[in-house]
């Protein structure tokens, strides 16, 4: 008895921490809270975030994952998500042991100040220095132009003590280039800025609440001066001379890899929101098709609905699983640095540079597209989809515009094709193209459109495909005597091409994922069902590189549709489990459309009347404004 007792004691906890959550981390008034409002409301759920961490002696992941329930921009997310890993991949020993401790504990609050007011993507240009002075033996820091401003780093604008800047250094009279150094903004006692500092908010962003709930700052140096020991992975002697450490140049790649598995695992989620409450919505809501007075049509049997959403909801989980994949893929670059390995660092760049622009680019839309089939409603602000935009959308132009990654992601293809007569031999994801010969002549085999729920005969085509659109670059760039002016004039192809290549590892990761040990034969068949819809949905609409590259015929382009539209059928009995599946509260989804219990329509109208204009039945302005009009009594003036 005193056992069920306890469990019970433990359970009614639980429940109450749950609802406490739900008070403390409120978020339905976020779009009407003026934006000082909306950041003491960020600061104060931050702060609750970490005393429930503490208290709780939460894991990693699992304080991860409270963050995460948050679910709003805050100065945490780059200090955790940037500061603390730029440090562990980039410092020494000496400087793990200085520095980490105090991160972790969050006595210092770090952020990652690369971005500056004039260059973004181009790394190689950024202008702000860092000049060493053998005679103090110290950095001097210093923002010699306007342009050389840092611009748009989260945490800054008002939180962050610390940040890892981003600067050229110079020694004598030698740039050796960018490099990474931990700068005190703060003062640790009242939080004003350092001398030499200027800090301060960058100002308002797209949308209400959204990420305006971050602070991106502008960060600017008048000759700050650093000791030497803070700057990381390589350092410069007593004397001036600028030596390599004993950390690899190459660490910085496995930073990257980290930072950018970790955004393509938030495409998926983000995309499961959005696809989640238009699934929902789209079960509950009927337009038209009423037969003798009976009920109208839901609007998810529509097959224009189902087209458009089927597809997205394929998204969401492909996504996943190439997601769970680039886990495995940091742990085993990061095992391999350890081991002064560096033979899979490029392809493994070039991997998840062109993942994390695919999977944002696709997320981006497809939080749009799921608006848009949620018809009118989807635009109101409780609906969740304006909101989740708004918060989503600068994944497609931070840690790399998505255009220049792929544009990386194309370098990489044509020097692997450059190599394949050399003996070298591709990997990892490129491995395909060691099939060379076999993929230049292979001819899609299909007859009927059932042929096409093969896995292989999907994974040939989609290979196919991206070879012989990386060879057709190849061969066009070779005709320009300037390499660089070839890569220009062919950019558009080469974003094709590279498409393609990032395209097929998705697919490729997705069949991978199907081959394992799924328990339950109706959850494998459903993963299936969703795998073809996505590989085929693409087919579909790339038609025109797969006839155009002889990859398959207009005849196996047509079977091709022709079963999409049969699996479409297959996914409607369980489109609601499907998004069921992704397991998100009514408080995280943040949407009265996409409510579990699928009473939309009385939400909607309990809603409505929460909005402050609502407050009084006569608005505020109308006898100085609008009376007048009414009555006639508006004066003009006498000229």
């Amino acid at each position: 008895m005193e056992a069920l007792d306890y469990h019970a004691e433990e359970r009614r906890k639980a429940e109450f921490d749950l609802e406490e959550m739900k008070i403390v981390f409120r978020k339905d008034n976020r779009t009407m809270l003026s934006r000082k409002d909306l950041f003491k409301d960020t600061l104060r759920k931050a702060a609750h975030a970490w005393k429930r961490i503490i208290e709780l002696r939460l894991s990693e992941e699992e304080a991860h994952m409270l963050r995460s329930y948050v679910d709003q921009p805050a100065f945490t997310d780059l200090h955790w998500g940037m500061f603390i890993p730029a440090i562990k991949g980039q410092g020494t020993e000496e400087q793990h042991e200085k520095w980490l401790p105090m991160a972790y504990k969050m006595q210092i609050i770090g952020c990652y100040a690369q971005t500056e007011l004039g260059h973004g993507s181009n790394v190689q240009g950024l202008e702000t220095t860092a000049t060493f002075d053998p005679q103090t033996d110290e950095f001097v820091i210093h923002s010699p132009t306007l342009t050389s401003s840092k611009w748009w780093p989260g945490g800054l604008g008002k939180v962050s003590t610390h940040a890892v800047v981003y600067a050229r250094l110079i020694t004598g009279a030698q740039d050796h280039g960018v490099h990474g150094f931990i700068v005190q903004l703060r003062s640790l006692d009242d939080h004003s800025p350092l001398p030499g500092i200027t800090v301060g908010d960058i100002g308002m962003k797209f949308g209400s609440g959204a990420y305006n709930s971050m602070d991106n700052g502008l960060l600017r140096f008048d000759h700050v001066r650093i000791p030497r020991n803070q700057m990381l992975m390589r350092f410069v002697t007593r004397e001036g001379k600028f030596v390599q450490s004993d950390v690899p140049r190459q660490l910085v790649y496995g930073t990257m890899v980290y930072v950018r598995q970790t955004i393509v695992s938030d495409a998926s989620c983000a995309l499961a929101r959005a696809v989640c409450i238009a699934t929902r919505y789209s079960a509950v809501r009927r337009q038209f098709g009423s037969q003798n007075g009976g009920p109208e049509t839901q609007v998810i049997d529509y097959k224009t609905q189902q087209s458009r959403l089927f597809p997205l909801l394929a998204s969401a989980y492909a996504f996943r699983f190439v997601g769970e994949w680039l886990k495995w893929l940091y742990t085993d670059v990061t095992q391999r640095l350890q081991a002064n390995d560096f033979s899979t660092l490029p392809e493994a760049h070039a991997c998840t540079a062109g993942l994390k622009s695919m999977t944002t680019s696709v997320t981006a839309d497809a939080i749009e597209e799921c608006r848009k089939l949620c018809g009118g409603h989807g635009y109101l602000s409780n609906s969740g989809l304006p909101e989740l935009f708004a918060v989503y959308i600068p994944t497609c132009t931070y840690e790399g515009d998505n255009v220049v990654l792929l544009l990386q992601v194309a370098r990489f293809l044509m020097k692997t094709v450059s190599q394949l007569g050399s003996g070298k031999k591709p990997v990892g994801t490129t491995a395909y193209m060691g099939r060379a010969e076999h993929l230049m002549q292979c001819r899609c085999e299909v007859e009927r459109a059932e042929d096409w729920l093969k896995p292989s005969v999907i994974l040939e085509a989609f290979e196919a495909r991206a070879f012989r659109m990386s060879i057709a670059c190849a061969k066009n760039l070779s005709k320009f005597s300037n390499p660089e002016d070839g890569f220009s004039e062919l950019s558009p192809d080469l974003l094709e091409a590279a498409i393609a290549h990032c395209q097929l590892i998705v697919v490729s990761k997705y069949i991978e994922k199907l081959q394992q040990d799924i328990p339950g034969k109706g959850v494998k068949r459903q993963l299936e069902i969703l795998c073809n819809v996505y590989a085929l949905h693409l087919l579909h609409k790339h038609l025109g590189d797969f006839v155009t590259t002889s990859c398959i015929t207009p005849k196996q382009g047509a079977l091709a549709n022709e079963q999409l539209r049969l699996l479409y059928s297959q996914v409607r009995p369980n489109a609601i489990t499907l998004v069921d599946a992704f397991n998100y509260t009514d408080h995280y989804l943040g949407s009265v459309l996409g409510c579990y219990n699928g009473n939309v329509y009385q939400r909607l109208y309990e809603e409505a009347w929460k909005d402050p204009l609502n407050d009084t039945v006569v608005p505020d302005g109308y006898l100085e404004y609008v009376w007048p009009i009414l009555k006639q009594h508006i004066r003009t003036a006498r000229l």
